[in-house]
C-alpha cells in the first residue's frame, strides 16, 4: 500500500514537474537572463514564501497531523466540525494578509532589494524596476490566500487516504497560470516587453484559483460540506495553531533561505536571480516527484502511529520513508549534476535564453546538488516531529540554519567575491547541517529508526547510483560535445535515450544488489500485470 500509493503520487507530482519546467521554458525563451526576468521572479518570492510558512508547509503538516488523529480517534463527522472551522479561520486570516500585502507592497520591494542598493554589491537599480515589482507584488499577493485554502483542501483528502488529485492539484496551477498568464502578458504588450510580466503575475493568481477549485469534487466524494464556522475556541483548532507556530519557522527554512539568496542574487549583477531560480526548479523536480511524494503518503501514517506517544510502527514507517526517499533522490540527484549541461540546453536553451545562461545555470544546478538528497530527506523527517508533539527541535534546527545560511551568503559574496554559484551552494550546506541534527534529535525521542539499515541501504544504492553515474559521463563525453549547434529533436532523443539507459542500469545494479524497493517495485508490477 505504501509504495503504490507512493507511486501514485509520484507520477501526478512528475506531470505537475514537467508543466512547471514547460513554465519556465517559455519564461526563459522569451526574456532570457534578463534583469526584467530578475524583477518578476524577485516579485513572486514573496507570496512563495508566504505560501510555505503560512500554507505548503506549517498549516498542511499541522492540519494533517491533527485531523489524523481526530478522525481516528472521534470519527469523520467531528474532523469534518474541525475542518469547517479552520478553513473558516484561514480564508479570514490570509485575506487579511493579502490586504496588508497588498498596501505594504512599495515597502517589501525595498526589502527585497535592500541588498542591491548596498555600498558592499555597488550595483545600480532602475526606479522602473523598482515600480514594476510593486505592481507584480500587488497582483499576485492573493494567491497567498487560495493557496491556503487549497493547502486545507489537499490535508484533508490526504488524511481521508485520498493522494491522487491533491497532487495533481499543482497541475492546474501550472496549467492557469500559463494559459492565462500568457493570454492576458500578450494583451497587455504583444512585444512581449516588461509589461507582459504583469500579465503573468495575473496569470499566478487564475493558477492560484484553478489548484483550489480541482479539488472540490474529490473533497465532496469523500463526504466533506463546507459550513462557515467562526467557533475557534476549540481544541482542535488550538491544537493546528500551537503546532504551526515552530512549524511557520522550521517547514520553510529553504524557501527563507531562496529568499535571502535571491535578495543576495539581486546584487550580484544581471541574470543571477533567473539563473538560481531556474536551477532551483530542476532541483525541484526529483524533490518534488519523490520526496514530497513519499512525504505526502508518510505523515498520516506516523501521525496515526502517534496517538498515545510514539508507537510500534513509527519507527518503522519513519525508516521505510527515509529509504524510499534514498532509492529515488539518490540517483536523480547524480544525474542531474552529471547531465546538467545537457538537460538544462536541452529545456532552456532557445529565444533570448544564451549558451552563457546555460553555462551559468549548470553552475548553480550542481551546487544545488550537493544537499539534494538532503533536502528531500527533510521532507520526511521534518514532519515526523509534529506527529509526536516535539515541534521545537525542527524550529530550533531552522534557526541556526537562517543565522548559517546568512553567514555563508555574506562571506562568499562580500569577502570571497563568489558568483551566483555559492549561493546554491550555501543552500545545499544549510540543508546537510539541517537533516542531520534532526536525525540525530528524532533517535533521541523515537530511538531505533533503522540507522543500521539505512546505513547499508545507503550502501547498496550509492554503488547503484555509481553505476548509472559512468553511464551518464560516458554518454555525456560522446553525445554532447556540441550543445549550441545540436538540433532541438536529437537533442531530446540523445538525452531521453541517455537516461533510459542509464535508469536501466541503475534498476539493474539495484535488483542484483538485493535493494529492497526494487523488490517491491518488481512484486507490485507482477500483480498489476497478472491481473
Amino acid at each position: 500500500m505504501f509504495a503504490k500509493a507512493t507511486w501514485r503520487v509520484s507520477a501526478a507530482v512528475m506531470l505537475s514537474r514537467v508543466l512547471g519546467l514547460g513554465r519556465e521554458m517559455m519564461f526563459a525563451g522569451l526574456f532570457g537572463g534578463s534583469r526584467w526576468m530578475d524583477c518578476f521572479y524577485l516579485a513572486f518570492r514573496v507570496p512563495n514564501l508566504l505560501r510555505d510558512l503560512f500554507a505548503e508547509g506549517a498549516l498542511s503538516q499541522a492540519f494533517v497531523t491533527t485531523f489524523s488523529k481526530k478522525v481516528k480517534s472521534d470519527g469523520p463527522e467531528n474532523a469534518w466540525v474541525l475542518a469547517n472551522r479552520m478553513m473558516t479561520l484561514a480564508a479570514v486570516f490570509m485575506s487579511v494578509v493579502t490586504l496588508v500585502g497588498i498596501f505594504a507592497a512599495p515597502w517589501i520591494v525595498d526589502l527585497l532589494t535592500l541588498l542591491s542598493r548596498s555600498e558592499a554589491t555597488k550595483a545600480d537599480y532602475d526606479p522602473a524596476e523598482i515600480s514594476l515589482m510593486v505592481e507584480m507584488v500587488r497582483v499576485m499577493y492573493p494567491f497567498i490566500a487560495l493557496v491556503s485554502l487549497s493547502a486545507l483542501v489537499m490535508g484533508m483528502l490526504n488524511a481521508r487516504d485520498v493522494f491522487g488529485m491533491p497532487a495533481l492539484a499543482s497541475c492546474f496551477f501550472n496549467i492557469g497560470s500559463m494559459a492565462g498568464g500568457a493570454a492576458i502578458g500578450y494583451w497587455m504588450d504583444p512585444s512581449w516587453g516588461p509589461r507582459s510580466l504583469v500579465g503573468f503575475s495575473w496569470g499566478v493568481v487564475i493558477g492560484g484559483v484553478a489548484q483550489l477549485v480541482c479539488q472540490f469534487p474529490a473533497l465532496r466524494a469523500v463526504g466533506y460540506r463546507f459550513v462557515a464556522d467562526f467557533r475557534w475556541n476549540d481544541s482542535g483548532v488550538k491544537q493546528i495553531l500551537k503546532l504551526m507556530g515552530p512549524a511557520v519557522i522550521a517547514a520553510s527554512v529553504t524557501q527563507v533561505n531562496v529568499a535571502v539568496n535571491s535578495m543576495f542574487a539581486y546584487g550580484v549583477g544581471e541574470g543571477a536571480v533567473s539563473w538560481l531560480t531556474w536551477a532551483f526548479r530542476l532541483m525541484q523536480l526529483p524533490i518534488g516527484v519523490f520526496g514530497v511524494a513519499v512525504a505526502t503518503v508518510t505523515l498520516p501514517a506516523l501521525s496515526r502511529a502517534a496517538i498515545n506517544g510514539v508507537g510500534e510502527d513509527f519507527a518503522p514507517t519513519l525508516a521505510k520513508g527515509l529509504k524510499m526517499v534514498m532509492f529515488l533522490v539518490f540517483p536523480a540527484t547524480v544525474g542531474l549534476v552529471v547531465l546538467a549541461g545537457p538537460i538544462i540546453s536541452l529545456i532552456y536553451e532557445r529565444g533570448d535564453f544564451t549558451v552563457a545562461d546555460r553555462l551559468a545555470t549548470v553552475g548553480a544546478l550542481q551546487a544545488y546538488g550537493y544537499g539534494l538528497l538532503f533536502y528531500a530527506g527533510l521532507k520526511v523527517l521534518q514532519p515526523a516531529f509534529y506527529a509526536i508533539d516535539k515541534r521545537w527541535f525542527p524550529m530550533m534546527a531552522s534557526i541556526m540554519a537562517l543565522f548559517v545560511n546568512a553567514g555563508c551568503n555574506y562571506v562568499f559574496v562580500f569577502v570571497f567575491k563568489w558568483g551566483h554559484e555559492s549561493l546554491a551552494l550555501t543552500t545545499s550546506i544549510v540543508a546537510s547541517l539541517n537533516f542531520m541534527f534532526l536525525y540525530a534529535a528524532m533517535t533521541r525521542y523515537a530511538g531505533d529508526v533503522g540507522t543500521k539499515s539505512l546505513v547499508v541501504a545507503f550502501f547498496k544504492i550509492g554503488v547503484a547510483t555509481a553505476v548509472m553515474a559512468v553511464v551518464c559521463y560516458f554518454g555525456n563525453r560522446m553525445f554532447f560535445g556540441d550543445l549550441a549547434g545540436m538540433g532541438f529533436l536529437m537533442k531530446a532523443l540523445l538525452v531521453v535515450g541517455l537516461v533510459g539507459v542509464a535508469a536501466g542500469a541503475y534498476f539493474v545494479a539495484a535488483l542484483a544488489l538485493k535493494v529492497d524497493e526494487v523488490g517491491e517495485m518488481v512484486a507490485m508490477l507482477r500483480k498489476r500485470l497478472g491481473r
